[in-house]
């Protein structure tokens, strides 16, 4: 049985479980958006102090900029989907677990016995 008394929030929040849910969402989050951000802005930086790089001709009367302007679209595509295999993977087992546990307090249930129950209907097991 757990110690935390899920109705209050803010001790939710300190919980173990929401802090690793937490660190495992910003260990994603956090770099993704930094090298997202420096892609982004160094596009920007070369486009308006050094024009004659983007002016480069790649193909007939496409140039440099288009191509990198063009990829900054695919690399927003590439890291959602990239975050929702991680997510998936990740984030999702863990916040379902919580959500399960913060549901079973609320309906007055013991915890181990409500994961359990939900766990033999849903086919999960303790490895997944």
């Amino acid at each position: 049985m757990s110690t935390v008394d899920y109705s209050d929030f803010s001790a939710v929040q300190k919980a173990e479980k929401f802090q690793t849910l937490r660190s495992t969402h910003r260990k994603f989050v956090f770099p993704m958006t930094v090298v997202f951000l420096l892609w982004y802005l160094g596009f920007v930086v070369v486009a308006a102090f050094l024009p004659e790089v983007m002016a480069f001709q790649v193909l007939g009367n496409i140039n440099l900029g288009i191509v990198l302007g063009l990829a900054q679209f695919v690399t927003t595509f590439i890291i959602t989907g990239a975050y929702v295999v991680y997510a998936n993977r990740k984030i999702d087992p863990l916040a379902q677990d919580l959500r399960e546990e913060m549901e079973a307090a609320g309906a007055g249930a013991e915890i181990s016995e409500a994961v359990e129950v939900e766990n033999v209907t849903t086919g999960r097991g303790s490895g997944d």
